[in-house]
């Protein structure tokens, strides 16, 4: 009785770990796809696409957020990139 049960435990941490880095995996996806999307006619998608870029602190992200609050028009939108950009500023300096 006892092999069943851990035969049973064996698939389920199986099955525990496959879910994981398949929700990894496509998790991984979703943010790619939203760091694209800065420039998109949607204002949600370019505010999912701020909230990618809010993780990452880089030279890259700086430059980008320079040429997006010269783009953009939403004044909601180039609040949060100019916080964002003013952040990164500071982090970086």
């Amino acid at each position: 009785m006892s092999t069943k049960r851990s035969g049973g435990s064996l698939w389920f941490g199986l099955g525990l770990a496959t879910g994981l880095v398949a929700g990894v995996a496509w998790w991984a996806q979703q943010q790619e796809t939203h760091s694209r999307a800065l420039y998109s006619r949607r204002p949600i998608r370019r505010l999912a696409a701020l909230g990618f870029i809010s993780g990452r602190p880089t030279i890259e992200s700086v430059v980008t957020l320079r040429d997006y609050l010269g783009w953009e028009r939403n004044q909601v939108l180039r609040r949060r990139a100019r916080q964002l950009l003013t952040r990164f500023e500071k982090a970086l300096a």
